[in-house]
């Protein structure tokens, strides 16, 4: 049984960085576990929607996402690449942001994707978020889309580090730094004060002494070409069904053949009971 199920679909608010959502009815429950019977193997394409449950704000959210929120720009790849107070201040947000950033656990729908593919249903997942919360939960076959906020590369040359191992360094190079911090970002950084950025001390490649950046797409950045490969040799196949369970409207609705306008975690978590 749907032990969430309303007969009359009613308005819930938003809770932390998850918008106001319609409740699941029995008809979405029906339709979206229908789905996933009748599709032997899935493709899971997920963005920046399924972290807010775990505590990860998204940029633009009714309400909730930072656009919203604050009057906060992401950084552009070519202000980073070119100026070096622009990496300074990134850094210095990014170094403070991280420990809890990188504490953040997966939620219910990340776990239940990770059992889907356990049973054969889910192949593999495309990802667009940089949190590594499917790893965390234990999806095996992930493409991060947009890369990883746990490796940091050279820009000059082929040096790359894990953030972790950054973080050890930068704390030695800056030891006066506080970390404590009101609101974190979908990219790990922080708001600090200027006095704070501008004593901080911007990590450089050991090799080369060139500027680090994550390996992440900023901004004005492009999707690194084998990585557009990788999905482009998941999803190959034509013709398939395509399911969206998103809160609110996206730019694919017109392409799928099922849309479902509730929160993941809310009806997710009951059909998977029925078929595994």
């Amino acid at each position: 049984m749907f032990k969430r199920i309303i007969k009359n679909r009613i308005f819930v608010r938003h809770t932390a960085f998850v918008p106001a959502y319609k409740a699941p009815v029995q008809e979405d429950f029906d339709k979206l576990r229908e789905f996933l019977i009748k599709n032997k193997q899935l493709l899971v394409l997920t963005g920046a929607g399924i972290s807010t449950e775990s505590g990860i704000p998204d940029y633009r959210s009714e309400e909730v996402g930072l656009y919203a929120r604050s009057n906060h720009k992401p950084i552009q790849y070519q202000e980073f690449v070119k100026y070096p107070r622009v990496r300074q201040r990134y850094w210095a947000r990014n170094f403070v942001g991280w420990p809890r950033f990188s504490a953040i656990k997966p939620n219910a729908t990340h776990h239940v994707i990770r059992d889907l593919e356990k049973i054969g249903k889910v192949s593999s997942v495309v990802t667009q978020n940089v949190d590594r919360l499917h790893h965390k939960a234990g999806s095996m076959n992930v493409i991060e889309l947009h890369g990883s906020g746990y490796i940091v590369k050279c820009l000059n040359c082929p040096y790359e580090i894990d953030r972790f191992k950054l973080q050890d360094i930068l704390m030695k190079n800056n030891p006066s730094m506080k970390s404590s911090f009101d609101m974190i970002r979908p990219d790990g950084d922080v708001e600090l004060s200027k006095e704070q950025v501008e004593n901080f001390r911007t990590p450089l490649c050991p090799e080369c002494e060139g500027p680090l950046k994550p390996d992440i797409v900023f901004f004005g950045d492009n999707v690194p070409k084998q990585r557009v490969e990788q999905v482009r040799n998941e999803a190959k196949e034509e013709g398939k069904e395509v399911a969206i369970l998103n809160i609110g409207p996206t730019r694919a609705d017109d392409m799928a053949d099922l849309k479902v306008s509730t929160k993941c975690g809310d009806i997710l978590v009951d059909i998977c009971k029925t078929i595994m």
